[in-house]
């Protein structure tokens, strides 16, 4: 792990901001397998997820909500933690955490785009997990859902780097993929979920969409949308969990060379 590197781009950490640990993490682990393991961090223990039982398979934590009700935040990966805080405030966007040291895991900011879209930058002091296909109960994708979608295109180029490009979705309207370092990251619409403030939605690879929806309900969770097809891309839906934090659930479809 000495060798890794810093992938700006990458998101690399989702966080399940909740006042609900007990229930989220009881859901969670039904519906997906996910472990929770106590990591000290000072005064305090942070509660991570696992997808496995080794320390390797860790692809986010549980955290306390720093708004009304229950959300996932993502931390996307950059080379200078500070530089990107002040191009966000630069941009029009607001930096709501200041850059901030996270004791031998990395550095780490808080940001909102000028939409209102929140996410963390952050590099950590091991490097990134290197560049590979996701497995079923890791997260993949992460997409953003705004009111105007050219000028978050344009503030996350200024912040984070990405590339993007359009692609036409025929009824669905223009869908732009993020990418960085040759790897596409995530996407953007500007056809934000009905009633919702523009924010991120993360998405987590699932082999059978259909039952995990229906064991989703059953749990008490509420399928917001799906199951349904997107051409091309894959199966998938929206959920949203017992703790009223909104994940999408899909399974790609391979993808070209």
């Amino acid at each position: 792990m000495a060798d890794r590197k810093t992938i700006p781009g990458k998101f690399v950490w989702f966080e399940l901001e909740t006042s609900d640990t007990k229930k989220a993490q009881g859901f969670y682990g039904e519906l997906l397998g996910w472990k929770t393991q106590g990591f000290p961090m000072g005064g305090h223990t942070y509660e991570m997820i696992l997808t496995g039982e080794t320390l390797d398979t860790m692809i986010g934590g549980y955290a306390p909500p720093k708004g009304p009700g229950s959300a996932w935040i993502a931390s996307v990966s950059v080379d200078d933690v500070d530089r990107a805080a002040k191009a966000a405030a630069a941009a029009g966007g607001k930096v709501l955490d200041p850059p901030t040291d996270i004791p031998t895991v990395g550095r780490s900011a808080r940001i909102a785009d000028p939409q209102g879209a929140e996410i963390n930058v952050f590099k950590s002091d091991r490097g990134d997990p290197p560049d590979g296909p996701a497995s079923a109960g890791q997260f993949f994708w992460n997409e953003l859902h705004t009111s105007a979608p050219e000028a978050a295109l344009a503030f996350y180029e200024k912040v984070v780097g990405f590339a993007h490009r359009a692609v036409d979705m025929g009824p669905g309207g223009t869908y732009h993929i993020l990418s960085s370092g040759g790897a596409d990251r995530g996407g953007a619409t500007g056809h934000p979920s009905e009633g919702r403030r523009p924010h991120w939605l993360a998405y987590v690879l699932v082999e059978d969409p259909d039952a995990t929806l229906a064991r989703a309900k059953k749990l008490g969770a509420i399928v917001r949308v799906g199951p349904e097809d997107i051409p091309g891309v894959g199966r998938f839906g929206v959920i949203e969990d017992p703790t009223g934090a909104s994940l999408a659930l899909m399974k790609p479809l391979p993808r070209a060379k």
